[in-house]
């Protein structure tokens, strides 16, 4: 069976041949919403525009790869389905584990151990006070935005930033310093409320550079909402200056649907009873109708296995957490150390079936909303493309939307069981305490229901393996008015800013710098600011069905927290910390052009291309000045 397949230019083709070819019937794409020509590969060229194209960049908070419904998800996601009738599906893109570590990517297009976030926020442990581990973006990253704005762009950011937070908001830590002409974003990783409620005093929000209170009503006096207001400030923005000429640039980047789970009606009420079926048959219907849109094949019986039924978590080992403990990591098996045994405790993790009846309720209901806070994201990405339309704009922008990591698999159980105490009044007879989504309650679906929104992968966000880094993607390009193939070739949020540069007609920085970065790594120069250059490649040909070679013939890694992955050719090495990776801490090898799911370890048969490519892997952390942490899994200061 192959879960992935590398992707080849196709030329265009009438539609019964092009459907035949991906084993559609006309009555599965009819079941998945599409249409004749959502199979067919338009002979249309992209607009030719007079003028540089207007950017809209779009990222989802935590969302799943398999949640929105050109995915394979039960959640209506309309406007999402029809910029996939004019744009284009990837399903192969890549970001980091978590979110702040991706963004620091996606806006300086190179690794993030070189920019700030070698973990996400300041670390607790040794790698304290090194270079590329400040926290936030640090003075030798570049700025996409600075980048676009300086070559005639206006830039506007609304959203979440978490590249400086309020514990370090400072002199060059919001995006009005990285570039952003209007912004109006939540400065960490996390509201404590989706309802607002926060002053100035908390500095939670910034706007244009200022920390601001949040009224209770938005601008159309409605209930303070954040994905709704993020909507409103960006059309704002673009209205302010679209007479000038200029093109703009704007960056919507939702808090939605990372916990709290909290959504206004009607998206509260909308998905009542759809999830009662339970975790395994919802995943199922999933996968069945990711094999109906092309994105599985055919053959490929089930997603990534769940992990089995833990009723209680497991301990940590007797040295856990004690100064004479010698810890797991992914140096421990390759270097010959076998002293290294240490490891934390797992997590209870229940399956549906050893559920009691109130747990499925709460569980349930927990889904419901999430599902809400899907549709409401979707919804509100309507409003910003119809502007576009209604403005007149819409022909002339390049569209993308993704998630920034895998789907959100938290809390830890002990955690988990509190929330359900504290609601498990909400579904009996006792209605005082306040019902789950509303603006006082805070809950997050857990690790079962983040599993099925990574359907077919393997584990959730903050895990190297592919339902950590595979995302949702999708790419509508300037005067595209019918749907293009779908796009399996590799990439990487750090091709992101040279996708963006190359539309826009704007070089890269290549002036060599006076001096070189850590450990050798090559320097340029922009703006008297010594700066490393962009290493992500542009997929602008790819996008145009002109690519001929694929985006990333180097190896590819990645570190976070000890969490680790390369990728070489066919192969994928993934190193995942125990309790949830192997016990005797080795590195899993898979043939991820064949098992993208990750659901055989061949290691053992294959130990010469483990070793080879962990030693890619060592390469790849020195020249980006990573440090693995003794202790995998080590918390920093922020979410």
């Amino acid at each position: 069976m192959t879960l992935y397949q590398q992707n080849t230019p196709a030329q265009p083709q009438p539609f019964a041949r092009t459907c035949l070819a991906k084993g559609i019937s006309l009555a599965l794409i009819a079941l998945a919403g599409g249409s004749l020509s959502s199979c067919a590969l338009s002979t249309r060229q992209p607009f030719q525009a007079t003028a540089k194209p207007n950017i809209l960049y779009i990222v989802a908070d935590d969302l799943g790869y398999s949640d929105i419904a050109a995915f394979g998800g039960e959640i209506s996601t309309p406007n999402l389905d029809s910029l996939v009738k004019t744009g284009r599906v990837l399903t192969n893109y890549h970001t980091s584990p978590v979110c702040a570590v991706t963004r620091s990517m996606l806006y300086s297009g190179t690794d993030h151990h070189l920019v700030g976030e070698g973990t996400m926020g300041i670390p607790r442990d040794e790698r304290k006070g090194l270079p590329g581990y400040e926290g936030y973006l640090n003075n030798q990253a570049l700025s996409i935005a600075e980048l676009l704005k300086d070559g005639g762009y206006h830039t506007y950011i609304a959203g979440k930033w978490h590249l400086g937070s309020s514990i370090n908001a400072t002199e060059n830590k919001s995006p009005d310093q990285w570039g952003f002409e209007r912004s109006f974003t939540l400065l960490g990783g996390a509201a404590q409320n989706h309802f607002g409620h926060d002053l100035a005093d908390a500095k939670t929000y910034t706007e244009n550079g200022h920390f601001v209170s949040l009224p209770a009503t938005d601008a159309k006096d409605q209930p303070w909402y954040d994905t709704n207001v993020y909507t409103q400030k960006l059309i704002n923005n673009i209205d302010e200056n679209i007479t000038d000429g200029k093109p703009f640039a704007a960056f919507a980047t939702y808090t939605t649907p990372h916990w709290p789970l909290q959504v206004p009606e009607p998206w509260l009420s909308q998905y009542k009873g759809v999830y009662d079926v339970g975790y395994d048959v919802i995943q199922q219907r999933r996968l069945e109708r990711q094999k109906q849109l092309g994105l599985v094949p055919n053959d490929y019986t089930r997603a990534s296995p769940p992990l089995p039924n833990i009723p209680t978590a497991s301990p940590a080992t007797a040295n856990y957490d004690k100064p004479d403990a010698r810890y797991i990591n992914a140096d421990s098996v390759q270097q010959g150390r076998p002293t290294d045994v240490d490891y934390g405790p797992g997590l209870a993790n229940p399956t549906w079936d050893h559920l009691t009846p109130e747990q499925k309720k709460i569980q349930s209901r927990y889904m419901e909303i999430y599902a809400g806070m899907v549709s409401n994201l979707d919804y509100n990405i309507g409003l910003l493309i119809q502007h576009l339309k209604d403005i007149g704009q819409y022909d002339n922008t390049f569209i993308i939307f993704h998630s920034d990591n895998g789907a959100e698999g938290g809390p830890g159980s002990a955690e988990q069981e509190k929330i359900n105490a504290a609601n498990s009044a909400y579904l009996g007879k006792d209605q005082s305490l306040n019902p789950p989504g509303t603006g006082n309650t805070y809950v997050r679906y857990g690790q079962r229901w983040g599993e099925v929104s990574a359907t077919p992968f393997r584990l959730v966000k903050g895990y190297a393996t592919e339902g950590g880094v595979s995302v949702p993607t999708i790419v509508h390009l300037p005067g595209q008015v019918a749907q293009y193939p779908t796009l399996r070739e590799f990439a990487h949020v750090r091709d992101a800013a040279p996708t963006l540069l190359e539309l826009a007609g704007i070089p890269q920085p290549t002036t060599p710098a006076s001096k070189n970065g850590v450990n050798g790594t090559l320097l340029v120069s922009y703006k008297n600011r010594n700066v490393y250059p962009i290493t992500g490649h542009s997929f602008l040909n790819q996008l145009r069905g002109a690519g001929e070679t694929h985006l990333h013939t180097e190896p590819v890694g990645e570190e976070y927290n000890g969490q680790a992955y390369l990728r070489s050719g066919p192969w994928k090495i993934v190193w995942t910390p125990p309790p949830f990776g192997p016990i005797d801490g080795h590195w899993q090898l898979y043939n991820i052009e064949t098992d993208r799911g990750e659901t055989q370890d061949v290691s053992a048969q294959h130990p010469e291309v483990v070793k080879a490519l962990y030693q890619q892997w060592q390469a790849y952390l020195h020249d980006n000045g990573g440090v693995l942490a003794k202790k995998p899994g080590s918390r920093a200061v922020r979410r």
